[in-house]
């Protein structure tokens, strides 16, 4: 498109710092050049007469005159064509070098289905009222701190301010559990379907049995393969073998099983769809080995959008779902009507916005929420260095010493607790089990786990006749109580750590000889490097407490010697096996409270 120099003058004195927004990036450099020369040398003409009073009106609504949409211009004006995919493929951030990409063509593929089925703009080129896309898609991106690959990401083109508009993405092309049912057949998906169970569904018929005839094809063509993401609920028995000692195995073991029954319940077994309807269901594509890709996706892909019309919901939304994650970013993605304030489409789309300034060629990053790396290995596979929500699960128990229990242990060395049955009784009506998980953090551990402890470690001492239920287990109940449950979480944090075949040493010692550690798979690399922060976390969680015992002058061993409670942090011999007790762990509990259900149905 060819544009008159004396054009654009007179468009940037209309539009002021938005004329960014007006000037095609298709002029290359030295005609931008050309052009501010040619501005600054005539803007005294062009403020003469009766343009002065255009010039005027401009002033009164930007912010500080021609240096600030000077810059503007040439902070939103890309280069040359394709020079930024060129200076990302010779750093090694667009995957294979030489030959065939097949991934930066399926890059390409996706951005042109976006712009041409959903409008979306994300040319590094300006059009007339289109600022340059921001961002970028690297094939290859790493970690930072371990710079281990981490796919797929998004870099910005330049540089970009805290609050800007980074991307919008009509809702009508994400996959929701409507697309599914639209896509699948509202009679076989109900209304009431769990929402991963729908799009898990709909992943497979698009991918396996649609293929080249899916209108999301080139959407399904930048989706990893499982063993790109490898989350702990795929990974084979050799790799768990590295995690030993972690919480995160039962809940890996524990999702593993609801998977596969949630497969045979809706699609494998005797009534599932695969038998009812094997013309939309054909066995040989929806088997339990795409079932699991199509989770692995789901748990490190879906969004849940909050401010939608028609309430919240979960989708899998195109291109932003290609954004890595940081536990230190404050952006997250989220949903609107489209349009501006003064015209509104009706339509909604996703949108995400800038929650600090990034410097060109920087990763840009959300948060996938406050998650500790057992979560984030289990649904997302991998784990972060220095993670600030990091936490380690340790299970503290009430053991049921009533009277009858005691005498059926035909163990002489197990007193009775004159409270049990009280105690029991009470956790009942809170709502609590007698083993339960609690999150222990590097600098901190729920209240909750120490109002559980403080009724556990309660004695006919400290109740002075009153009932258990009129405590304020938020409070302190007396001196020897407190020291009692401090010890009971040092003692069950101790136990958490012998559970580790390896000590934290051995681990860092095998991570520093960088030889031997490379000649380990991408997850046992992963594993070990979990393991150890698990270590450190729960080691200063231990020095903390100790610390705390002192300052407050709770290490008498007169105090520690009468509170001998229901137990000090752990079980009696035999564990959850003699009790017959089951515990939902406090990884679960999150999932749960996360939108994920402990139960996908």
């Amino acid at each position: 498109m060819r544009i008159s120099y004396s054009s654009m003058l007179l468009t940037a004195v209309l539009f002021g710092n938005d004329v960014q927004a007006f000037v095609p990036s298709s002029t290359n450099i030295v005609q931008r050049q050309n052009f501010m020369a040619n501005f600054n040398g005539n803007k005294g003409k062009m403020n003469s007469g009766s343009n002065k009073n255009v010039t005027r009106r401009r002033m009164a609504g930007g912010e500080g005159g021609e240096s600030e949409w000077v810059k503007a211009l040439l902070e939103n004006t890309a280069p040359e064509p394709g020079a930024f995919e060129q200076e990302m493929k010779m750093k090694g951030l667009l995957g294979n070098k030489g030959g065939e990409n097949t991934k930066l063509t399926a890059n390409q593929e996706l951005v042109a289905w976006l712009e041409k089925e959903g409008d979306v703009y994300l040319s590094e080129q300006s059009s007339w009222g289109e600022a340059p896309h921001p961002m970028a898609i690297s094939t290859d991106t790493k970690d930072e701190i371990t710079n281990e690959s981490s796919g797929r990401g998004l870099l910005a083109r330049r540089d970009i301010n805290d609050g800007d508009n980074l991307l919008k993405i009509p809702i009508k092309l994400c996959l929701t559990k409507e697309s599914a049912r639209k896509a699948v057949g509202k009679d076989v998906l109900p209304p009431e379907i769990n929402e991963y169970l729908a799009i898990a569904c709909q992943l497979i018929h698009e991918r396996y049995v649609l293929g080249d005839k899916s209108f999301y094809k080139p959407y399904i063509g930048v989706l990893p393969e499982t063993t790109e993401v490898n989350p702990t609920f795929t990974w084979s028995d050799e790799d768990l073998v590295f995690l030993e000692g972690s919480p995160v195995i039962a809940a890996t073991k524990s999702m593993q099983m609801k998977l596969q029954r949630e497969y045979d319940a809706l699609l494998g077994g005797e009534d599932g769809l695969c038998n009812k309807y094997p013309d939309r269901f054909p066995k040989d594509k929806f088997t339990y080995e795409n079932w699991i890709w199509a989770f692995t996706m789901l748990f490190s892909r879906a969004i849940r959008l909050r401010s939608l019309k028609q309430g919240e919901t979960l989708a899998m939304v195109p291109y932003a779902d290609l954004i890595n994650h940081s536990p230190f970013s404050q952006a997250y993605i989220d949903a609107r009507e489209a349009g501006d304030w003064l015209f509104s489409t009706g339509e909604e789309e996703v949108i995400l916005y800038a929650d600090r300034g990034y410097r060109r060629m920087e990763q840009i990053y959300i948060s996938y929420g406050q998650k500790s790396n057992a979560e984030l290995l289990l649904l997302y596979g991998f784990a972060v260095e220095r993670n600030p929500y990091n936490s380690v699960d340790v299970t503290v128990a009430i053991a049921p010493r009533t009277e009858s229990f005691v005498k059926e242990l035909n163990d002489d060395s197990i007193p009775v607790d004159p409270l049990a049955e009280e105690k029991i009784a009470f956790l009942e009506s809170v709502g609590r089990d007698s083993i339960v998980d609690f999150p222990c953090y590097a600098d901190r551990y729920p209240v909750e786990l120490l109002e559980f402890l403080r009724l556990m470690q309660m004695t006919p001492e400290d109740t002075r006749g009153k009932a258990l239920k009129d405590f304020d287990y938020s409070r302190t109940i007396s001196a020897a109580n407190e020291a009692a449950v401090l010890t009971s979480v040092i003692d069950a944090v101790k136990r958490q750590l012998d559970k580790y075949p390896n000590t934290e040493e051995e681990d860092a010692a095998l991570i520093k000889d960088k030889a031997m550690f490379r000649l380990l798979s991408y997850n046992q690399r992963m594993a070990i490097r979990h393991r150890r922060n698990e270590k450190r976390l729960l080691k200063r969680t231990i020095a903390a407490l100790e610390n705390q015992i002192r300052k407050q002058g709770l290490d008498d061993p007169d105090l520690l010697r009468r509170a001998e409670g229901s137990t000090l942090g752990q079980l009696l011999p035999g564990d959850e096996r003699k009790y017959g007790l089951k515990q939902k762990t406090a990884l679960e509990d999150r999932l749960e409270k996360m939108g994920l259900p402990v139960d996908l149905r």
